[in-house]
């Protein structure tokens, strides 16, 4: 397969790489992604939205590996916090935290709140000849005990609206249909046939 099938995501997360792979295979497009590669420091996330810090990984990434990239940032937005944790979600409960750690601060933020709605937001970046942003936002709430072993991150406490189940309850498949990155992907995907 040459340069133009390759398709390179940005990031060393191996349960957002999976995700995503899973998602791009249809394209029958080569994925590599950060893990792939070794001895390169991960770009630091310092912008101070989820679009500006798609960006920074998406151009860093193009600029290694002369490979269209993908690189996205994703937020949940809580409502009753004042849209926190948002840009900070993956660093919530400080910047080594394990998802557990954040999920815990995030109940023990949420304790004696009513209003439990929530959203997750998900920006991909694409950089290639051009640049070009995506956006998937899946509306939900913050349920009080985690439930279910699959997923990652926040999925333990996301019920997403119009289901009884958690992200962490659902398959692969059946989260990617319905989430915040699965939207956007979808949008890239339908973007990348036109242009492949």
């Amino acid at each position: 397969m040459d340069d133009q099938t390759k398709i390179f995501l940005a990031s060393g997360n191996p349960d957002k790489v999976k995700e995503l792979k899973h998602m791009l295979e249809p394209l029958g497009c080569k994925v590599v992604s950060a893990l792939d590669y070794s001895g390169i420091d991960a770009v630091e996330e310092d912008q101070p939205t989820l679009e500006g810090n798609a960006l920074k990984k998406a151009r860093f990434w193009r600029q290694k590996t002369g490979l269209p990239t993908l690189a996205d940032d994703t937020g949940l937005e809580v409502d009753a916090l004042g849209g926190e944790p948002g840009v900070l979600s993956a660093r919530y409960a400080g910047e080594s935290a394990t998802y557990q750690d954040n999920v815990t601060r995030l109940l023990k933020n949420m304790e004696d709140k009513s209003d439990r709605k929530a959203r997750f937001r998900t920006v991909i970046a694409l950089a290639g000849e051009e640049e070009t942003l995506f956006e998937g936002v899946c509306e939900g709430e913050i349920i009080r005990n985690p439930r279910g072993a699959g997923g990652f991150g926040y999925d333990p406490v996301f019920l997403p609206r119009g289901y009884n189940e958690t992200f962490s309850e659902m398959s692969c498949a059946e989260k990617n249909t319905i989430s915040h990155r699965g939207k956007a992907l979808a949008r890239v995907v339908e973007f990348l046939r036109i242009k492949l």
